[in-house]
């Protein structure tokens, strides 16, 4: 950090020298024999005819200074020399100045064009407002200057020679070139260092300094000369959009970078209060107008300073974090160069190259300063980091330590316990091998008992489709048999007789018999039979898909078509107060044994539609919902009802075999232990979500291609 400040003395130091402070050929108003005074036009309509009446008052500096005003201004210029050279001009050093206008009085009133130093053509010049005075300057001459601001109402005048002008803005052209270079030096280096590292402190400073730049850049004029149109909305607003977009990302910074959430939590909140004070005072600019928006702006920067320099310090001198220190000096000297730079428009110091420029010299050498700091940040935490190292290396050499004597007590331990386990471990197998067989048992019997409750339902579920082909197999032969007698009629005609009489009474036969109802009727007919031979070959697939009692074996399997087909066997068994809600996902095959899982959505279904119609107090209509869905690499599906819900301990115990909440007769208690293996021996799981009094949801998840 000394070397850097080192370089930063030097730098200023540069600066400061005299001969570049007063290389301008600069003279006040005094000295080159006038005196100014000024008037105050509160209707911003007066003209030049009406003021040169007006009683003017003194001025007593060269820079009038007339704060936030929106009123319009006369500057008059009296001569008091007797002889003036030849070439002379007035310079009015503000680019900032909505307008400007010079009147010469004599005899007469002339108006005075403005002057580009730098263009032949009349083309206005953006860095301030220039003027040649009249070669006739005489002490019965008088000059008038009308100005108007937007922005805040500081005038410095000066006399100066022509020739010198283009001396005088090509200097400062290289002074605010040098600026530029810096910034942009200070950006492309930082936006690369956000690249490799990815902190975001450099993403928020890169656009501080970008900020930073556009708001010198258009105090300084260049903004209406390169980039936008001279007194467009944007060149009206520049200043307070940008500065409040520098105080926007400046806060985000400091946030970041001096780690205002776990250092100083105070300031970390009332710098997110500044974030959002300056965003909101961009809104406040286009509904309320500049002056308002100025105001705001300036406030929130100096309670912003002083919140920064406060925060900056306690976190470099109590949290002793090393890295504030450059933001602390960074701070503090754009700070003191701002106050400088006020100073200057109240000529309590001297206005010249140095004072000029000094808010963008002091920016300079803090964007730089802030640069060191970021790099200081990350020697930081890379000093603390081969800190934290070390020590771990220092704990692991001791665990090592620790570690080697105890594997000598433990490998004779471990040789012990070996022994012990190796014994109940073959009584263990043997165990397993029985429980395993005695598990398929009770999975099959299970699944056995279940398809024997469900035969009754399935018969008559089978009955109600065969009742609507045979109920309407009568009505379509009586029908068709009407169709018969009318092509026998028409086969009947006799095209030697009268056929016109012959074909009447077949019309009339036809009305007799309502033709038209009958081939409704018939299409009406034929569509039940159809949807009851449907419905058949559906119970039937259903029941043929359900009981795969013979594929035992892991296969690629649909499992909406087995949510599905197990709606249709237990669908008898739904009281009529119940509505099915089916949201079936797209679903890839699963590896799984299908006749096993098909068992386990017949149980949950099952328990589910027990559950609601347990509910002593049933609803006007109750749900079951079955869901299924695909996410990463897996497949849910949900089963949920309306029913009576379980207890925290009831639903701890559900999975126990032989458990059940059923009375005597209705259940073995089996059913759920029974989906509980089913779904781990598929190396899945299932989850239970129950309120009492409310329902149940059982979530299964299986993986799509389980190892």
């Amino acid at each position: 950090m000394k070397k850097s400040l080192t370089l930063f003395i030097f730098i200023i130091i540069s600066f400061i020298h005299p001969n570049w402070a007063h290389a301008q050929e600069k003279t006040s108003l005094s000295t080159e024999g006038f005196k100014a005074y000024f008037y105050k036009d509160t209707s911003n309509k007066a003209t030049i005819k009406d003021i040169v009446g007006k009683d003017f008052t003194a001025a007593n500096s060269d820079i009038l200074n007339f704060g936030l005003d929106r009123f319009t201004y006369w500057i008059k210029m009296v001569p008091t020399a007797e002889k003036y050279h030849s070439k002379l001009a007035l310079q009015i050093d503000q680019p900032r100045l909505s307008s400007s206008q010079l009147f010469f009085y004599n005899t007469s009133i002339t108006e005075i064009p403005e002057y580009n130093p730098f263009s032949s053509t009349q083309k206005k010049f953006t860095q301030g407002k220039i003027y040649l005075l009249p070669k006739n300057l005489s002490k019965e001459s008088t000059l008038y200057l009308k100005l108007n601001s937007k922005e805040v109402f500081v005038v410095p005048l000066s006399i100066i020679k022509e020739n010198s002008l283009l001396d005088t803005f090509t200097l400062r052209g290289i002074v605010f070139g040098f600026y530029t270079g810096i910034m942009g030096i200070m950006f492309v280096y930082n936006l690369f260092l956000f690249i490799i590292v990815r902190d975001r402190s450099y993403l928020y400073y890169i656009f501080y300094i970008l900020s930073t730049w556009l708001t010198q850049v258009t105090l300084q004029g260049y903004s209406s000369k390169y980039f936008w149109e001279q007194g467009s909305f944007l060149d009206h607003n520049a200043i307070i959009i940008f500065s409040n977009s520098a105080l926007f990302f400046a806060s985000l910074f400091t946030i970041s970078f001096l780690n205002t959430k776990v250092f100083s939590k105070i300031s970390h909140k009332l710098f997110t209060i500044i974030c959002y004070a300056s965003f909101l005072n961009v809104f406040v600019l286009f509904i309320f107008g500049a002056d308002i928006a100025f105001i705001i702006m300036q406030f929130i920067t100096l309670v912003g300073a002083i919140i920064a320099l406060s925060t900056s310090y306690v976190v470099y001198f109590k949290k002793h974090f090393k890295p504030a220190g450059y933001y602390l000096v960074a701070w503090s000297v754009l700070l003191l160069g701002a106050i400088f730079f006020i100073l200057k428009d109240y000529s309590i110091i001297p206005y010249n190259n140095f004072t000029i420029y000094l808010l963008q010299i002091t920016s300079a050498l803090e964007v730089m300063l802030l640069s060191f700091a970021l790099a200081d940040k990350i020697n930081f935490f890379k000093k603390e980091n081969e800190v934290a190292q070390a020590q771990a290396l220092n704990a692991s050499l001791e665990n090592q330590k620790l570690i080697r004597e105890q594997n000598i007590v433990l490998e004779k331990k471990v040789h012990e316990r070996t022994e012990e386990l190796q014994s109940a471990n073959s009584t263990l197998n043997i165990t397993l091998t029985n429980l395993k067989e005695t598990q398929s048992q009770l999975v099959d019997a299970e699944k056995m008992a279940a398809l024997g409750q469900l035969t009754a339902g399935i018969a008559h579920e089978i009955n109600n489709p065969i009742n609507f082909v045979t109920s309407n197999i009568k009505p379509l032969e009586l029908d068709i048999n009407d169709l018969k007698d009318i092509i026998t009629k028409y086969e009947e005609i006799d095209f030697d007789g009268d056929v016109k009489a012959q074909v009447e009474e077949i019309e009339a036969f036809k009305k007799q018999i309502d033709l038209g109802f009958v081939n409704t009727e018939i299409v009406s007919l034929l569509s039940g039979i159809s949807e009851g031979a449907k419905r058949t070959a559906e119970i039937i697939r259903s029941l043929r898909n359900f009981s795969r009692l013979d594929e035992s074996d892991m296969k690629p399997v649909d499992l909406n078509e087995g949510l599905q087909s197990t709606l249709v066997l237990v669908r008898n068994n739904m009281p009529d107060n119940l509505t099915v809600i089916n949201e079936l996902g797209n679903l890839p095959k699963v590896e799984c044994q299908p006749g096993k899982i098909n068992q386990v959505f017949m149980n949950l279904v099952s328990n589910a539609i027990q559950a609601i119609k347990s509910k002593k107090v049933p609803g006007d209509e109750e749900f079951l919902t079955i869901k299924s869905w695909y996410e990463e690499q897996q497949v849910k599906i949900s089963i949920k009802d309306t029913g009576i819900g379980m207890s925290e301990e009831t639903k701890h115990r559900i999975f126990e075999p032989f458990f059940t909440t059923k009375d005597i007769g209705e259940g073995t208690g089996l059913g759920l232990s029974i989906v509980f293996s089913i779904i781990e021996k598929h190396k899945g799981h299932i989850d239970v979500i129950s309120k009492l009094g409310v329902g149940t949801e059982f979530i299964i998840t299986l993986n799509v291609n389980p190892e």
